[in-house]
């Protein structure tokens, strides 16, 4: 499956910069000490250390052309965190747009070693922890574009499912694929002992799957990021390819 976006590099870098600024509405809040169940152990203020210890990350694997060797920092002492996490996020936002997005770039996917791999990666990365820090002081998250939805989809099958869990050595138990339909885009998701791949598909081929998943695009972008409950994505067919996929995405995702 190509590393190729649904959605063009100027509104990825657009909403990358919208999604920073509601993130950053969390870390000035009395409710830093907050839990985020869907990142267990986890506080909200920890949650907001995390996303600028990895805008920092992507910034110094890019200024290195390699990974770097340490994943998480901390502010530095005196350093509010709302200044950590924006000042992060201002620097990856001025090093990306001055760059090309088919810029080569070193990445942890073969598929896409270009600026445009990190320009997408980082919205993901800023939207789902957005959605995180929402659920975890309000109880609900702010709507996600439908586009910025769709791609999500696209890259949770694309760079998950495809391409961490063979990192990881992870395969499915029983050979099945899974159809997903949202917005006029189709998918086909296969897994069993032997790996796992997804494509992206004609309706045709996805209504031919053992299992279908469809549904609004903002409900199945985060059900398979496990941040929204089956219920709210429609469900058909073969249960178990259809548990199978969710299942293999929790432990790609985590």
């Amino acid at each position: 499956m190509s590393g190729q976006s649904l959605v063009d590099h100027a509104r990825l870098l657009e909403v990358l910069g919208t999604e920073g600024e509601l993130l950053g509405e969390f870390a000035h809040t009395p409710q830093l000490d907050a839990p985020v169940p869907t990142c267990p152990g986890w506080t909200t203020g920890e949650l907001i250390r995390h996303v600028g210890s990895v805008y920092r990350v992507v910034l110094a694997w890019l200024a290195d052309g390699r990974r770097p060797r340490e994943w998480q920092s901390d502010p530095a002492p005196g350093e509010s965190l709302e200044h950590y996490l924006r000042s992060g996020h201002a620097a990856l936002i001025e090093e990306l747009s001055r760059h090309d997005p088919g810029e080569r770039a070193d990445t942890w996917w073969p598929a896409d070693r270009t600026y445009g791999f990190w320009c997408r990666r980082m919205l993901h990365e800023s939207v789902i922890h957005r959605v995180d820090a929402q659920q975890a002081t309000s109880g609900d998250a702010a709507p996600i574009p439908e586009d910025i939805a769709s791609d999500g989809v696209d890259e949770v099958l694309a760079l998950w499912f495809s391409q961490k869990l063979p990192m990881l050595g992870l395969t499915g138990t029983r050979t099945g694929s899974v159809g997903v339909r949202t917005a006029a885009h189709d998918w086909i998701a296969r897994a069993g002992p032997s790996g796992t791949i997804a494509w992206r598909c004609s309706p045709a081929d996805a209504d031919a799957a053992d299992g279908l998943v469809t549904g609004a695009p903002q409900n199945i972008y985060l059900w398979m990021w496990g941040r929204a409950p089956s219920w709210e994505v429609t469900l058909s067919r073969d249960d178990d390819a259809i548990g199978q996929l969710w299942a293999l995405l929790r432990l790609a995702t985590r």
